[in-house]
């Protein structure tokens, strides 16, 4: 089953070129491309997509509270940030991951392909953490070191990094923003724990 992304930038020829290079790969169709975030949910559900490329710039100030409502509505989907200018790292903590106007083709498609691969993985519902893995995922997505980790919950270092291993290989999220994400959507933070 190819992955359905819709693309929101508000450049032309950044998104025709974005939506040419993914439509190139056979796990990939490009389902819409749009110049704002305007009723973007109702999109989403009209073309069925599960991958939303998004200039977070479009959304401006809102942008966690756009997101967070976004990733309730449609917990299956995947975010990812085309960043066509520096952003602050604070934007980009909502999203799986990161697509910058300098990638080449090559990298572009290297960086999709680790999307699809974490959509596959994401797919599996049945996760299910224990408690201090539960503890160690929220720490982690508050933005704390592992050594803070071990220090807060007096525990090794070694063993946080064991939950970290286990919380990866449950739920299929690699990237601290990935977990940030999925700790929100599944209401373990509130996004004013955020930094």
């Amino acid at each position: 089953m190819s992955n359905r992304v819709i693309i929101c930038e508000a450049s032309e020829i950044i998104s025709i070129g974005l939506a040419e290079i993914i439509d190139s790969m056979a796990q990939f169709d490009v389902v819409m491309r749009l110049d704002s975030p305007e009723h973007l949910s109702e999109k989403i559900v009209a073309t069925d997509a599960n991958l939303l490329i998004i200039n977070p710039l479009l959304l401006g100030y809102q942008n966690r509270d756009f997101l967070a409502q976004l990733g309730k509505e449609h917990p299956n989907m995947t975010l990812v940030a085309l960043a066509d200018a520096y952003l602050d790292h604070s934007m980009l903590t909502p999203y799986s991951g990161v697509i910058e106007i300098n990638d080449t083709r090559s990298k572009v498609i290297s960086k999709m392909n680790e999307f699809a691969q974490s959509e596959t993985t994401k797919s599996n519902d049945d996760v299910e953490l224990s408690k201090r893995e539960t503890d160690v995922l929220v720490a982690v997505a508050k933005g704390m070191m592992n050594k803070e980790i071990a220090d807060q919950m007096n525990i090794s270092i070694h063993t946080v990094i064991s939950h970290r291993k286990n919380i990866t290989r449950k739920t299929g999220i690699k990237s601290v923003s990935g977990l940030t994400v999925y700790a929100l959507l599944n209401n373990l933070i509130d996004e004013k724990d955020l930094i």
